[in-house]
This record gives C-alpha cells, structure tokens and sequence, in this order.
C-alpha cells in the first residue's frame, strides 16, 4: 500500500471517529436510511447518470471491519440512475460531492429479509446494521468515463503492437546469439533435434510422455519437469511430482507449438523448439514470467509413445446370391428346333469369383 493511501486513511479514520463523538444525531432520508455527513465541499452535487469512484469501509456496530478498499486499493465505482430500493444507495450518493465523508447505516434486517438470497451470519443479529463509511475520491460523467476507457483501451493497443513488432527481432536476435541452426514448418515453428531416435514416431491422438524444460528468450526457466533444472533455475513447484507428463499429442490439450513440434519427434529423440507467440500463449501471455507475444524455448525429451488402439477394420464381404457360386463354363449349344425369330437362351452367368 502506497505511503499517500495510508496517511490518507489515516486521517480520515481520524476524523470519522472525532466527527462521530462531535458531531450531530444521525439525519434520516425519505427513504428510512440514516446517515450523517462528516466533511461536506461546496462542489456541485452528484447526480443522475454520474459514475462515481469512492473508497469504502464496511463496518458491524461492534466496529469490526469487514472490507477496507483503502487497503486494498482498489475503490468501487457506481453508476447513477433513479433508485429502486433504499438498499443500492441511488439517494444517499446524490446528497454528496467530491471529496465528501459520510457514513450511512443500512438496516440488516433489510439486508437479510429474503433469506433465500443469503443467508443471516451471526454478527448481523436482528435490529442491527451495515455502516459504510465513503469518501468520494472521483465524480465524471458517462461521456468522460467513455473518453478515459477509450484513451486506455488505445494505449494498450499501442504497447501490444509495439511489443509484437518486436518479437521477430528477439527471435533472430537470441538465434544469432546462441548460433543456432533450426529448422522452421509453415506455421513457424523452429526446431533441432539434438539426440536423434531410429524409433518410431506418435500420431494425432497417440500418448506420449515428454520431460521438458520451459524458458524465456532471456533465459527465465518458467517451468521444468526435470528436479534438477528445476531446482538448478530456483523454481519453487510444492507437491510436484518431478517425472515425464503424459499428454494425449495433437489434441489440442497443449499449446500448438508442442501439439506440432511432438509429431516431428522419434521415441527416445530430443530437441529444443523455438516457438513464436503465436503458437503460445499469444497476446494474452500466461502469468508473470511469459509476457503477451513472447517467444518460448523447450528443451524436449520424448521419453516414450503409446499408440492410441484403432478400432478393428470392417470390410464387407460381397452380396452371395442363394444360387450356387461357380465359374460359369461354356458349352456348346444344343441344336433345337426354335420358333422363328427367337435366339436359344443363353446361361446364367455369375458375376462372384472363388
């Protein structure tokens, strides 16, 4: 927590509870809310369709706290509109202006009155309330909320684009660093295998078993398999049980760089695969060490394959007519007498062989 977010909690701690034993009986609203204004601004009050940021501490009558965004730094917003319920404070917000202190007083047995929707804990006992203490730290309207979302969303957009311009210069870079010789798919997968296997290799939907060990371009082990790399870069994995992961291939149950790279393998072979960020994790990166478009290095060991079992094949064998099967054999016609015009018939010809 910021040294400026913890003396002004301070002093507005401070002077809520002096302004509580000073000041006034607490003021009802139409409403049936009670509250109490402890500095009041002569700036414009807010109103309908504001959105308005302020900082909030949530109180039982016996004083214990149950939430405090000064502490974690993160205060609520609303957005103003006409109240539906004394409960979503639409009223209480509009009696106040920027940098205002107030407490409201909300009863719990308001709060608790559909018992379906949540249940009554023990420090809310019958007749006793919710105290929210606010300040207000920010009063804009939609507009300015609108401008200030679009003015964030264009500097995001801004750092990403630098970022991914910047990545086919990494990935040359760290090649002309480590002078590597790769071989690159279509996709752009890069890829050596440094121990070659005469063994076969997996197909879409086989299991393979693979030790691996994940890092940055600049060298950050993020993740290994293997105990000893793992404890060699101080990566703290607790319960994990250091052995080869199993993996159905080409299934999508990984990143694609790996779904693509493992079919290029033989069983017992290693490589290292340089991936681009697009077959990783992308602009969405994954945690705190892999960062949105950043390339990735495995060190990859297929340990073993299991082919998957294929379903036996079926072939259909060909219609027998109930006549009996056999090759037709020619003979010499039988001179008959015919009627006029009409040819001998000829033999029934099969087309089934033996």
């Amino acid at each position: 927590m910021k040294l400026k977010n913890v003396i002004a909690l301070t002093l507005l701690v401070v002077s809520v509870h002096a302004l509580a034993q000073n000041s006034g009986e607490m003021q009802r609203m139409s409403n049936g809310l009670q509250y109490k204004i402890f500095t009041s601004n002569n700036g414009a009050k807010i109103k309908l369709n504001d959105v308005v940021s302020f900082n909030v501490i949530e109180k039982t009558d016996k004083d214990s706290v149950l939430s405090n965004s000064f502490t974690s730094g993160q205060p609520a917003s609303i957005f103003i509109q006409p109240s539906k319920s004394s409960l979503d404070l639409m009223d209480f917000f509009q009696l106040l202006s920027v940098q205002d202190s107030a407490m409201v007083k909300i009863p719990s047995d308001s709060l608790f009155a559909d018992t379906t929707r949540m249940q009554r804990p023990p420090f809310f006992p019958e007749g006793s309330f919710l105290n929210l203490i606010v300040k207000i730290e920010k009063v804009q309207s939609e507009e300015e909320v609108k401008a200030e979302q679009q003015k964030m969303m264009d500097t995001y957009k801004k750092a990403m684009d630098s970022l991914k311009a910047n990545e086919l210069t990494s990935i040359n870079k760290y090649i002309a660093d480590n002078k590597l010789v790769l071989k690159q798919t279509p996709s752009g997968l890069q890829y050596t295998i440094t121990t070659p296997s005469l063994k076969g290799r997996p197909l879409a939907g086989d299991t393979v078993f693979v030790n691996y060990t994940g890092r940055t371009l600049e060298g950050k082990v993020f993740d290994s398999s293997i105990e000893a790399e793992a404890k060699r870069a101080g990566l703290e994995q607790p319960g994990r049980q250091y052995e080869p992961i199993s993996l159905a291939v080409g299934q999508g149950e990984v990143i694609k760089g790996w779904d693509e790279g493992l079919l290029l393998l033989n069983e017992g072979s290693k490589a290292t695969f340089l991936i681009p960020s697009e077959l990783a994790y992308g602009q969405q990166g994954a945690g705190a060490d892999i960062k949105p478009f950043s390339p990735l290095v495995f060190d990859i060991e297929l340990v073993k394959v299991k082919h998957a079992k294929k379903a036996p094949v079926i072939t259909k064998k060909p219609a027998v007519s109930s006549a009996k099967s056999k090759t037709p054999v020619k003979r010499a016609p039988v001179k008959k007498a015919a009627p006029t015009g009409v040819k001998p018939k000829a033999g029934t010809i099969s087309t089934s062989k033996k």
